[in-house]
């Protein structure tokens, strides 16, 4: 039965031959040939969603949904201070400062404070404040907790007695160094003069030869510790060698070659005398108040004027 309501109600389906290579302005009618085809029901697949519907169902739902509502942000109950408003804020604090430090003063001066206008008879400003009180108001008596101001002749009075002290002071320390300088002249001068030969006999050596012969050394020798001109010359050096090249020996150190000869007076020096220093130095008078000696660290033998305090001492063999 179903199967005579199928052949009832037959599906056909035409098929157009056609051919291929003929041109589509002229379409040859062929004989269509009608062939009955028995198609099974098949149940057709649903059809897909198309992007428009897509969209639509998307928009609708959106509509439909509740509305979200925005996050609360607390705003700040005072503004956030600026840098001009800062700097606002510093410049009127300077500027009231600055009218009180001036307004005080002459609030006190004024007579609004405590001052009695009739204790000040001058008030001058010249670079800094300055009050004149008369007389009669410094000598009132002042008392309090037992304490008493000064009166004015008190302050006078000790005022001279400090002037007094300083000026006594100053004449103690005058006197000392009066003294120990002379205690100092006498003693050089004893040194000096005392223990002088009088008319010393001269030497067995020629001063002036002696002094040609330290000449070659002057600027070429170093000053050093050594006693020969291959290596250094120290100021007791020199003179050893120099005295040695004429037969005389001298020992090293300055005291014991000042033991070697006689002290003599200035007026009687003569080119080739020892010259001794008590500060421990030595060396030839070359007459014309002039010297040969080596005097220091750094520094070559050298040809120079006298200097300092010294005395001469005469070598005699």
């Amino acid at each position: 039965m179903e199967q005579a309501a199928a052949a009832a109600k037959p599906s056909t389906e035409i098929v157009l031959a056609s051919s291929a290579a003929a041109p589509s302005k002229a379409v040859a009618t062929s004989s269509v040939a009608v062939t009955p085809v028995v198609s099974t029901s098949v149940p057709a697949a649903p059809a897909a969603a198309t992007p428009a519907a897509k969209t639509d169902l998307a928009t609708r739902k959106a509509a439909a949904a509740p509305a979200q509502r925005a996050p609360f942000i607390r705003k700040p109950r005072f503004a956030k201070p600026t840098k001009k408003g800062t700097v606002s804020v510093v410049v009127m604090t300077f500027a009231a400062a600055l009218v009180a430090t001036m307004a005080l003063p002459a609030y006190a001066f004024g007579g609004g404070g405590s001052f009695d206008n009739g204790v000040s008879t001058d008030a001058a400003l010249s670079g800094q404040q300055t009050l004149v009180v008369p007389d009669a108001s410094a000598q009132l008596a002042i008392s309090r907790d037992n304490y008493t101001a000064p009166t004015t002749e008190q302050l006078a009075a000790a005022r001279e007695a400090a002037a007094a002290a300083v000026a006594a002071t100053q004449a103690a320390e005058l006197a000392a160094t009066n003294a120990a300088n002379a205690a100092t002249a006498k003693k050089t001068s004893g040194a000096s003069s005392g223990a002088f030969t009088v008319n010393p006999p001269s030497g067995s050596y020629s001063g002036a030869a002696l002094v040609a012969f330290a000449e070659q050394f002057v600027g070429v020798v170093p000053y050093g510790s050594g006693a020969s001109p291959d290596t250094s010359f120290g100021c007791d050096g020199l003179t050893q060698y120099v005295f040695g090249a004429f037969g005389i020996y001298l020992p090293r150190t300055v005291s014991n070659q000042a033991a070697m000869g006689i002290p003599i007076a200035p007026e009687d020096a003569q080119a080739g005398d020892l010259m001794i220093y008590p500060i421990g130095h030595v060396g030839i008078y070359a007459g014309d108040g002039t010297m040969i000696d080596s005097p220091d660290w750094g520094r070559y033998v050298e040809h120079r004027p006298t200097w300092g305090s010294y005395y001469f001492v005469r070598i005699v063999s």
